[in-house]
C-alpha cells in the first residue's frame, strides 16, 4: 500500500496541471458543501439567540386559556380552581432533572396601572410579585441600591426595584433611591434598580421574527415583595414560574414537566399551566432554513458528480499513457491486484487531495459569505470529515472501472502498443 500511494504522488507530481484541473471539481463541490453547511449553523445559531437570547435558559410557566388560545394574566380576573404555587410544589419542581433555580411570581401585565412621581406618570408598566430567587433566576443583577430582605417580607414593608427603563422613565436623571411613588394610592419606596447579567440585541430581518422576539421580552417593571401583593391588588393570586435550566436544550422537556406537575394540581380545565416554549419557535425556523439550504446542499453535490466524472476521464488516459508500463509489470509477474490497487489508490488520492483543498476553500468561503453578508458562521466538524470521506469514496467509485481495465489488459497486447 504505501508504495501504491509513492507510486501515486508521482504520477500525480508528473503531471501537476492535469491533476489540479481533475481535482478541481472536486475542490469546488466540496468547498461549496462546506460553505453551504457552516452558513446554514451559523443561521441557526442566530435563530435561537434571537428567540432565546445569550445564554439565557430561563423558561417560564405561564397560565394559559385553552378558550382563547392565549396567555391569560389576573388582569382579566381571578381564575378559579387554579392554586397557589406553594412549597411543596416548588421542591418537585426543583427536583425536576436539569432544573438549576425556579422562582415563582405574580404579574400585573399593567394594562389599567399607572405608578406616579410628583408630575410625572407612567401607565402599562407591568407588576411583579417576587420571591427572593426571582432575579437569581432569571439573570438579573443589581446596578444601585439593595435587593429585597427578609425584614421586607416578614414586616410588609411597601418597596420596590425598578429595572433601568423604568427608573429612566420616572425619574429622568434623578437617582430613584429612596424616593416613592404611588400605585393604587398606596406608596412604595425604591431600594433599588436591577440590570440583566446578558444584554442580547438580536439580528432580526423579517417582521415575524420581530414580533417573535419581542414577544419573549420584558420591556419596563416594577418589583414588589410578594408578601405584599394582596396589598396592592387586594386578592391572593395564582402565580407564575421562571425556571432555570442548565442547558439551553432542555428548555422545552423542563417547562413541559413543569407546566404538567402544575397541572395535576389545578383543578380549571379552562385556565392551565402551559411552557413558553419559544425553542420549539426556533427549531420551527431552522426546519423551515434547513429544508430551504439543503436543496442547495444536493445542488452543490452536482458538481462532485461532475468532479468524478472528470477523475474517470483522466485515469483512462493515465491507463492508456502507461499500457506499456502495465504490460511489463505484468510481463514480470505483476498480479491483477496489485495494478487494480496502484491505479484505485492513485484515483482515490487524488481526490482526497481535492477533498483536502476543498475544506480549506470551503471555510475560507464561508468566513468571507459571514464577512460581506453580516451573517453569523459556525464551522461545521461533521461537514468537514464528511467531505474528505466523500471524496476519496468518489475516487474509489469513479476510478474502478479505469483501474479494472488496467488490470485486465493482456500484458503482449500491451507491450506491442505505441
Amino acid at each position: 500500500m504505501i508504495e501504491n500511494i509513492r507510486l501515486s504522488f508521482q504520477g500525480i507530481w508528473a503531471h501537476k496541471m492535469r491533476s489540479f484541473l481533475t481535482m478541481l471539481g472536486i475542490i469546488i463541490g466540496i468547498a461549496s458543501i462546506i460553505s453551504i453547511v457552516s452558513t446554514i449553523k451559523g443561521t441557526n445559531e442566530q435563530i435561537k439567540q434571537n428567540l432565546i437570547g445569550a445564554g439565557n435558559n430561563v423558561t417560564k410557566i405561564q397560565l394559559y386559556s385553552t378558550e382563547w388560545n392565549s396567555v391569560y394574566t389576573t388582569d382579566e380576573g381571578i381564575p378559579d380552581g387554579v392554586p397557589l404555587i406553594n412549597e411543596g410544589m416548588m421542591e418537585e419542581i426543583l427536583a425536576l432533572p436539569n432544573v438549576e433555580t425556579a422562582s415563582a411570581y405574580n404579574r400585573r401585565q399593567g394594562w389599567n396601572s399607572t405608578f406616579y412621581y410628583n408630575d410625572t406618570a407612567m401607565s402599562g408598566c407591568p407588576v411583579y410579585g417576587i420571591d427572593n430567587s426571582y432575579f437569581t433566576t432569571c439573570g438579573y443583577r443589581l446596578k444601585s441600591g439593595r435587593m429585597f430582605v427578609p425584614n421586607d417580607a416578614s414586616g410588609f414593608r411597601n418597596v420596590a426595584i425598578l429595572d433601568q427603563e423604568t427608573a429612566r422613565t420616572l425619574f429622568q436623571s434623578e437617582d430613584p433611591l429612596g424616593k416613592t411613588v404611588e400605585f393604587n394610592s398606596i406608596p412604595l419606596v425604591i431600594v433599588g434598580v436591577v440590570e440583566q447579567v446578558t444584554k442580547f440585541e438580536p439580528v432580526i430581518n423579517t417582521i415575524d421574527e420581530y414580533y417573535t422576539y419581542m414577544n419573549s421580552q420584558q420591556s419596563g417593571a416594577v418589583y414588589v415583595p410578594q408578601a405584599i401583593w394582596p396589598t396592592l391588588f387586594v386578592y391572593d393570586e395564582p402565580m407564575e414560574l421562571a425556571i432555570k435550566v442548565s442547558y439551553t436544550e432542555a428548555m422545552s422537556t423542563v417547562g413541559k414537566s413543569a407546566a404538567d406537575l402544575l397541572n395535576t394540581y389545578n383543578r380549571n380545565e379552562q385556565i392551565v399551566y402551559r411552557a413558553e416554549d419559544t425553542l420549539e419557535k426556533a427549531k420551527d425556523l431552522q426546519d423551515l432554513s434547513n429544508a430551504t439550504n439543503q436543496q442547495l446542499v444536493w445542488i452543490a453535490s452536482i458538481s462532485l458528480l461532475v468532479g468524478g466524472i472528470g477523475v474517470m476521464n483522466i485515469m483512462l488516459v493515465s491507463v492508456t499513457e502507461r499500457t506499456r508500463e502495465i504490460g511489463l509489470k505484468k510481463a514480470i509477474g505483476a498480479k491483477k491486484s496489485r495494478i487494480l490497487w496502484q491505479f484505485l489508490t492513485e484515483a482515490a488520492l487524488l481526490t482526497s487531495l481535492g477533498g483536502l483543498l476543498g475544506v480549506g476553500v470551503g471555510i475560507g468561503l464561508a468566513q468571507l459569505i459571514s464577512r460581506i453578508a453580516e451573517t453569523p458562521v459556525a464551522i461545521s466538524v461533521p461537514a468537514i470529515l464528511f467531505g474528505v470521506v466523500f471524496s476519496m469514496i468518489i475516487g474509489i467509485i469513479f476510478g474502478l472501472m479505469p483501474s479494472v481495465k488496467a488490470a485486465n489488459l493482456n500484458p503482449i497486447d500491451a507491450l506491442r502498443h505505441e
